[in-house]
């Protein structure tokens, strides 16, 4: 199995297969309330490519890495999708549902990097 970072860099890898955009890092392993140490945020721009990027991060990390995640939500509306890995969760919003929720600011003692969209 690989650490942590790689996981992080899979999901990532597999979050910009599908054109997932606004990827943001949130690493939350100094918050002692925090459910995980790391949320993995990205955007698709309807509930087809946020089902669609869901998809390619399970399919990619299984395959790149081993890993299959403990559970996933979220699937049958599309507009949030979570991904437990572990210590890892992945959220996948519509744009507008991610305005709504605003997770980066619920953990605004975070520490939170943004990762370039690729196009």
């Amino acid at each position: 199995m690989s650490s942590e970072k790689d996981l992080q860099q899979l999901v990532i890898e597999g979050i910009q297969e599908r054109k997932g955009h606004a990827i943001t890092v949130v690493d939350l392993s100094h918050i002692e309330s925090a459910a995980a140490h790391t949320f993995i945020i990205a955007e698709g721009n309807s509930t087809t490519q946020t089902a669609a990027i869901a998809d390619s991060i399970e399919e990619y990390v299984r395959i790149n890495g081993g890993y299959k995640p403990y559970n996933t939500d979220g699937t049958t509306n599309a507009e949030w999708i979570v991904i437990d890995y572990g210590d890892v969760w992945v959220h996948v919003f519509t744009p507008e549902t991610r305005t709504r929720y605003a997770l980066e600011e619920l953990w605004s003692d975070a520490k939170i990097t943004d990762i370039p969209d690729l196009d």
